[in-house]
């Protein structure tokens, strides 16, 4: 039966690698595979010998003895932990492209495009990465890559370059949400696993990081895309609105808060990002009466929103099909997490991957067993394997081996476009191929990774 779910998880990935040749939305099989794996799942409990506990992250021993009722009650338990834990990722999502709508009803990405006053694409390239890194340590890399892909669509006129842009996002956002412990969910779990401290953190993963931006950026700013002078989008020719500044700064205000939030609270990010949605929407509801208040919506007389609140109008421009993307894959990969197939992997290489170069410190776990659990997280998602890794390695807080999983789970994601959350919403907001980035970008971002890991073997030494 593990086959049978492991041939389906393949097949529905190869349909969403195979979108536009196969003319079906992503979302459909990833919904369908996530829906096919719990029920093969349901129908052959009885046939499992192991069952994966995520909340303890680690194998249950006497899963095979149990009675069939109580494996049945404790796999509606595991899926819903999994639907909880993909549910806070996805209204986190919802928040923050609300938010995201709110400030563009305002028009408030004009004060960043009018910042822009030169049409060099090298120069745009440099500004967009080194934002991306920035911020995806304040805001983590998900959310940076909305706002960035949101401000590059307001500036760069020709889809065919603003997603080569794109591309080089998700590598840098990946590379900045590394070395923060609120910049990845990967790097996010081991924090708060007590794995890695924040001071360590950025003292083993700072500078390889850096070099996994600054790398992949370099080699691209000397390609044909990025070469010359770029055509920035038109003005629209609507009147400017009072109020885009104050909502641009408000709204990003409001996701930088998010962090902070979660660090005075202890509650998970997705809390924040609500009271950030709904301080930005109070806001938004008081500026939109105001008879000074000019939106882009409100600007279009054939639009039906225009009346309504600004609120209403944000959510229904909000790309429904990527979050249910989001709820397919995640929930399918938690399928195989469950069933301990992950685990197994991990495990797997930890056994049969020849020690090459440096054991790292304790338990003698090879370098080349981490690198491959980064490019494991290109194909499957980081936070599972993140989540085997921990129940299988017993090293102690700010053990070299944690940085390194933590460097190398948080950037091996940009290899390909659906390894990692940055990479799923891009795919979405900017609906790239598969194959085309893996044509053009995922050897980037390989060479990025390389670069950050040799780097980190340096560091290490070091410290």
């Amino acid at each position: 039966m593990e086959t049978v779910i492991i041939l389906v998880f393949v097949f529905g990935y190869l349909a969403i690698t195979l979108e536009h040749n196969i003319k079906i939305d992503k979302l459909i099989p990833a919904l369908v595979m996530m829906a096919i794996s719990w029920a093969l799942i349901s129908l052959g409990i009885d046939d499992f010998s192991q069952w994966f506990d995520s909340a303890k992250h680690s194998l249950m021993d006497n899963f095979g003895l149990l009675p069939h009722e109580e494996k049945m009650h404790l796999m509606e338990e595991t899926l819903l932990h999994h639907l909880g834990k993909t549910a806070e990722i996805l209204v986190f999502l919802l928040g923050a492209m609300t938010i995201v709508e709110i400030i563009d009803y305002f028009d408030g990405f004009s004060t960043i495009k009018n910042a822009v006053n030169f049409n060099s694409r090298k120069k745009l390239l440099w500004m967009f990465s080194i934002l991306a890194f920035i911020l995806s340590a304040i805001i983590d890399n998900l959310t940076a890559t909305i706002v960035l892909i949101s401000i590059l669509q307001k500036i760069v006129k020709d889809r065919d370059i603003r997603i080569w842009y794109a591309g080089l996002i998700i590598i840098a956002a990946n590379a900045g949400g590394a070395w923060s412990p609120i910049g990845d969910v990967t790097t996010t779990m081991l924090w708060i696993g007590d794995k890695v401290s924040t001071g360590k953190l950025f003292m083993y993963l700072f500078i390889p990081s850096l070099l996994c931006m600054i790398v992949p950026t370099f080699i691209a700013s000397l390609l044909k895309p990025f070469k010359g002078e770029l055509e920035l989008q038109e003005s629209d020719g609507k009147p400017k609105n009072k109020f885009s500044s104050t909502m641009l700064f408000l709204g990003l205000g409001a996701i930088v808060f998010v962090p902070v939030f979660k660090v005075i609270t202890h509650l998970p990010p997705y809390v924040g990002m609500m009271l950030s949605l709904g301080v930005v929407a109070i806001f938004a509801e008081i500026y939109s009466n105001s008879k000074f208040a000019i939106s882009a919506a409100a600007s279009d007389e054939h639009n039906e929103h225009a009346s309504h609140s600004p609120v209403h109008y944000s959510l229904s421009k909000i790309e429904l099909p990527s979050i249910l993307f989001f709820l397919g894959i995640l929930m399918a990969v938690a399928a195989l997490e469950s069933l301990g197939i992950l685990f197994g992997f991990a495990d797997t290489l930890q056994n049969n991957t020849p020690m090459l170069g440096t054991e790292l410190h304790g338990e003698g776990v090879s370098d080349l067993v981490v690198l491959l659990l980064g490019v494991g997280s290109a194909v499957i998602d980081n936070v599972p394997l993140v989540a085997a890794s921990l129940g299988m390695f017993s090293e102690p807080l700010d053990n070299e081996l944690w940085h390194f999983i933590a460097y190398s789970a948080g950037t091996g994601g940009s290899m390909l476009i659906i390894g990692s959350a940055a990479g799923v919403v891009a795919m979405g907001m900017e609906k790239i191929d598969f194959f085309w980035y893996l044509k053009k970008i995922s050897w980037l971002a390989l060479v990025g990774f390389l670069a950050g890991a040799m780097a980190f073997m340096i560091t290490r030494s070091i410290f």
